[in-house]
C-alpha cells in the first residue's frame, strides 16, 4: 500500500509532464512491465507492475528487423541499458525499506524520468553518481571517464539506430571512436576537487570525486544533461514524438547537405560535429551544407575562394600531413579584401588529436581575413593573430600553412593547433551553417560569379575563368536531397 507522502512525491513528479506526455510514459512502462492500460497515470496512483533489468533488454530488440542495420540490433549498447537499470533502482521512495530492489516500481520509473528529463542539477545528481557507479560514496576519475565515453558512444549509437543523424552517416564522417574519446576527455577537463583544481590525465583517474564535485560538473557542463536525455528519450523511445520544450536535443545534431552520394568521407567525426555545432550561434544549428572540399574541388586557393565566398557563416576545417585536425568558425561572410573581417562570435578549434574551441579574448578584431592577388599584403587566409602570425593561416600559395602561438593567438587564446608551426596541408573542407543568404541559395538564381564582377575578375585573374557550375553544384544538390 502506498503511504500519503510517497503519493505525493509521486504526483508531483507526475505533474511535470504534459497530459500527452504521461500517456506516453505510461505506454513505456507497461510494456515494459507487460501490462496494460495507463490508470497509473489517471488517477496519480502507482501500479504494483514492475521493470526488471531483462525486460530493459528486452525493450532494445523490439523494433522490426526490418529497420536495424544488420550489425547495430539494440538503440541502446547493453553497458548503457544496465546503467539506466542502476539509475532507476536508485530513486528512493518513502516508507519503503532501505536497498536496492532488483525491480523498479512506477514510482521509480516515473520520478527517475521526471529528475533526468525535466529536473535541475541536484535532482539529477544522486541518479547519475549510480549509473556512474553501484556503490554508494565516491567515485574515480576513472569510472567517471567510463561513464562519459559510454555515454556519449550511447548518443551516436542510438541516433544512427532510429535514422536521427539527418544526413551524417558513421559512412560518411571519421570513425566516432577517437571522437568519443576526444569528447569525454574535453568534458571531463571540467571536473574540480573542492579547492577548484582540475587534475588532469592520470591524476584525474585516481582521483577520488564526492557528490558536491560531480553536481557542480553536471551544472557546469550542459551536455551530460542533453546527451543523457538524448540517450533516454531515443533509446527507451519515450517522449521522442513529443515536441520538446527546449531546442537541445533538436539541434543535437544539424542537418548535413552536399556529401550524399559523393564518396566522400569528412574530416569530422560525429562526436566532434555535435560539440562545435554547440558553440555556433543558436539560429546556425540547424544546417551545416559543404560548400568546398579539396578532395572533390580540386587543390587550388582560388578554387577555395570561389567556393566560399559570400556564402555566410562557414566552418572551415583543415588536416595537416601529419594527421592533426582543427579549423576556424568565420561569423560573416567571407569577402576578399585586405583588412580584417568578421565579428566575435568567430572562434577556433581542435579536432584531432584533441577537441577543444578557442573563443574571442577581445584583445583585438582579428576574426577573419581573406587576400588574394595583392602585392603589398599578405595573400591568403587567416583567423586570429596578426600578418606573419596568424593562430590559423593558408597561404595562397596552396598548400603551405601556419599556426603561431606563443604561448597563444592573441585573438582566439588558442595554442599551436597544427602538429608544425608551418604545416603542410592534406585537406581542406569547409561547410556553410545556418541558411545560405539569398543570394546564392536555389535553382536558377545567379551564383556570385554572375552577381559579383569583383570575384569574377578575381578568379579570371587566377586563370580560372568560369567555375560557376562548379559553385552551383551543392546547391543544386541539396534540392534533390529535399
Amino acid at each position: 500500500k502506498m503511504g500519503n507522502a510517497e503519493s505525493s512525491a509521486y504526483r508531483n513528479h507526475l505533474s511535470r509532464f504534459l497530459p500527452e506526455e504521461q500517456s506516453d510514459i505510461d505506454g513505456v512502462f507497461d510494456t515494459l512491465s507487460g501490462s496494460s492500460g495507463s490508470a497509473g497515470g489517471k488517477n496519480g496512483k502507482a501500479t504494483k507492475k514492475t521493470v526488471t533489468l531483462a525486460a530493459l533488454q528486452a525493450r532494445q530488440s523490439m523494433i522490426p528487423a526490418i529497420f536495424l542495420d544488420t550489425y547495430m540490433r539494440e538503440p541502446l549498447p547493453q553497458q548503457m541499458t544496465a546503467r539506466i537499470y542502476n539509475g532507476m533502482r536508485s530513486v528512493d521512495l518513502p516508507g519503503k525499506s532501505s536497498g536496492l530492489s532488483e525491480q523498479i516500481a512506477k514510482e521509480q520509473f516515473v520520478i527517475f524520468m521526471s529528475n533526468l528529463l525535466k529536473g535541475n542539477a541536484d535532482e539529477k545528481i544522486t541518479i547519475i553518481m549510480r549509473m556512474i557507479s553501484k556503490e554508494e560514496g565516491p567515485v574515480k576519475g576513472k569510472q567517471i571517464q567510463e561513464f562519459t565515453e559510454d555515454l556519449i558512444m550511447s548518443v551516436v549509437h542510438v541516433l544512427n539506430y532510429r535514422k536521427e543523424l539527418k544526413g551524417w552517416n558513421l559512412d560518411n564522417t571519421r570513425d566516432s571512436a577517437s571522437g568519443v574519446k576526444a569528447l569525454a576527455s574535453q568534458l571531463l577537463s571540467e571536473l574540480k576537487l573542492p579547492d577548484g583544481t582540475k587534475p588532469g590525465g592520470p591524476q584525474l583517474l585516481e582521483q577520488d570525486f564526492d557528490h558536491s564535485a560531480i553536481e557542480d560538473w553536471v551544472y557546469r557542463v550542459p551536455q551530460i544533461s542533453i546527451f543523457l536525455s538524448s540517450v533516454i528519450r531515443q533509446g527507451l523511445h519515450v517522449l521522442h514524438s513529443i515536441p520538446d520544450q527546449t531546442t537541445d536535443i533538436l539541434n543535437l545534431v544539424p542537418s548535413c547537405k552536399g556529401i550524399k552520394g559523393r564518396g566522400l568521407v569528412s574530416l569530422l567525426d560525429i562526436p566532434s560535429v555535435i560539440y562545435i555545432n554547440s558553440h555556433l550561434p543558436a539560429e546556425l544549428q540547424h544546417k551545416w551544407q559543404l560548400l568546398f572540399s579539396s578532395r572533390l574541388h580540386g587543390e587550388s586557393f582560388s578554387q577555395l575562394c570561389g567556393h566560399i565566398v559570400k556564402k555566410g557563416p562557414c566552418m572551415l576545417i583543415l588536416k595537416d600531413l601529419d594527421g592533426y585536425i582543427f579549423g576556424g568558425f568565420a561569423s560573416h561572410s567571407w569577402e576578399v579584401k585586405p583588412q580584417f573581417q568578421g565579428d566575435n562570435r568567430s572562434f577556433l578549434f581542435s579536432v584531432f588529436p584533441s577537441l577543444a574551441v578557442y573563443t574571442c579574448t577581445g584583445y583585438n578584431d582579428h576574426y577573419m581575413y581573406l587576400n588574394h592577388g595583392q602585392q603589398t599584403m599578405p595573400n591568403g587566409l587567416g583567423m586570429g593573430g596578426q600578418h606573419g602570425y596568424f593562430g590559423l593561416w593558408l597561404d595562397s600559395d596552396y598548400g603551405k600553412g601556419h599556426s603561431k602561438a606563443k604561448p597563444r593567438c592573441t585573438t582566439y587564446n588558442s595554442p599551436q593547433l597544427s602538429a608544425k608551426e608551418d604545416f603542410t596541408l592534406d585537406a581542406v573542407e569547409v561547410w556553410a551553417v545556418g541558411d545560405l543568404p539569398e543570394n546564392t541559395g536555389g535553382k536558377g538564381k545567379k551564383s556570385i560569379l554572375d552577381v559579383d564582377p569583383e570575384a569574377q575578375a578575381f578568379l579570371e585573374m587566377a586563370g580560372k575563368s568560369r567555375q560557376s557550375e562548379g559553385l552551383r553544384e551543392p546547391i543544386e544538390e541539396e534540392e534533390e536531397e529535399d
